[in-house]
């Protein structure tokens, strides 16, 4: 683990390649697991502005299950989250022609109806920050459905942090992501 500001962050981002496989995985992200995307407090209002937008995008079962459960919903873990459909898909999934799952709220995002693209935990994965009291907790998260994309990030060399680039930026600011660049390049040198 190293720090960088006011975030403890694991070595793994650094050690690990990454780089998502769509046609591999079909986005099983999305439609697996027991809870849905983690959504950050600052979230919760625009999910709520946004939502108008975005349920043309959705699906008739994602509909349903928003406007029973509300935009997003407490977990198990007191944390707030995407609702699920049936305990399952997160409800702002939706599905290409080839059954590969795509976010909904992305779909808007792209066609110019928000200018928010989703929540950055779906952006960051296969990060998951955490928040504590007094720093933030930056950590791979391993899963045996992303190991088409551990595969093909070791083919094309693409470090962890690398791949989330553009959401750590987001998350931590340009600055941070700057000084986990020079920390990378330390790291690497010291393990040759």
């Amino acid at each position: 683990m190293f720090q960088i500001g006011k975030t403890i962050v694991s070595e793994e981002i650094i050690e690990n390649d990454f780089a998502c496989n769509l046609s591999a995985c079909k986005g099983a992200c999305c439609v697996d697991g027991e809870a849905g995307a983690p959504v950050e407090d600052d979230e919760l209002e625009i999910l709520e502005k946004i939502y108008p937008k975005v349920k043309p995008f959705l699906r008739k079962e994602g509909i349903e299950a928003i406007e029973a459960q509300g935009v997003y919903v407490k977990g198990f873990d007191g944390e707030w989250e995407t609702p699920l459909i049936d305990g399952a898909d997160c409800a702002y999934v939706t599905f290409d022609d080839k059954g590969t799952a795509l976010c909904g709220i992305e779909g808007a995002y792209r066609a110019g109806e928000i200018d928010w693209k989703k929540p950055v935990s779906c952006e960051l994965y296969p990060i998951r920050a955490k928040e504590y009291s007094t720093f933030s907790a930056v950590n791979y998260h391993k899963w045996h459905i992303c190991d088409d994309a551990c595969s093909l990030g070791k083919e094309l060399q693409v470090p962890i942090y690398k791949f989330v680039k553009d959401a750590l930026i987001r998350k931590y600011g340009e600055a941070w992501y700057e000084e986990l660049e020079l920390v990378a390049e330390n790291y690497k040198k010291l393990k040759k």
